[in-house]
């Protein structure tokens, strides 16, 4: 083909290939953090945004590994698919945001606040969570391996199918029901937690996990001969 034809379907192609990585690729030029704006797809890695002003924006598939995020305003923001490996999220608020599906071990959310936010099929394995404030958020069938939540706030959690090997919810805050349906518990620390409202939680389970004498159980489950646990190796 040649000719004014070839040139045509050359032109229709460029524009649509450029449309796509637009679509894709949001608006990656842009370096200014603001609400709403669009980094979908774009790279962010290894850079300072303490502080700033996502709230709304669309950061899905976004690259923020070792990226500090640290007190940054992500409420409502949707960060399906994002990678966070080793990012910083401390003190961050994110209450409503979609963290579904993301890449972040031994990510910081220490002390965040993300109620009611979706960490659905997260990969989350040694991430911090202590003192975040995590009341009604979907953690069902993340990867949470040794995740850490001490002291963070946990009524109404669903961590259904979730994978809490060896995580932390000793000392967690725990003033209602949390839904463990399907949930993998081995070596789960749960010494002195309040699991009297837990839902989906089954002997089998709790035999895998690790409580003592102040762990409180729904009714109908005990205490294994087990409990209490060694000390987590935590290499």
């Amino acid at each position: 083909m040649s000719g004014p034809s070839a040139l045509a379907l050359a032109a229709v192609f460029l524009l649509a290939s450029g449309a796509g990585q637009s679509a894709f690729a949001g608006d990656c030029g842009n370096v200014v953090a603001a609400p709403g704006l669009d980094w979908s797809g774009c790279s962010k890695t290894n850079i300072m945004l303490p502080g700033s002003d996502l709230h709304g924006a669309n950061l899905s598939e976004t690259h923020f590994d070792s990226t500090d995020l640290s007190d940054a305003n992500l409420t409502g923001a949707n960060l399906e698919k994002a990678t966070l490996v080793r990012a910083w999220l401390k003190n961050a608020k994110a209450e409503g945001a979609n963290f579904a599906r993301i890449e972040a071990y031994r990510s910081d959310f220490s002390n965040a606040v993300a109620n009611g936010a979706s960490f659905a099929n997260a990969e989350l394995q040694r991430a911090e969570f202590s003192g975040a404030q995590l009341a009604n958020a979907d953690f069902q069938k993340a990867e949470l391996g040794r995740a850490d939540f001490d002291k963070a706030v946990l009524t109404g959690v669903n961590f259904s199918f979730a994978n809490l090997s060896r995580a932390t919810l000793s000392g967690a805050t725990i003033q209602g029901p949390v839904t463990f349906g399907g949930a993998f518990l081995y070596l789960t620390r749960i010494e002195g937690a309040d699991l009297s409202a837990a839902t989906g939680l089954a002997q089998t389970q709790v035999n895998l996990a690790c409580g003592d004498k102040s762990t409180k159980l729904p009714a109908g489950l005990q205490a294994p001969g087990s409990w209490p646990c060694p000390p987590d190796d935590k290499d």
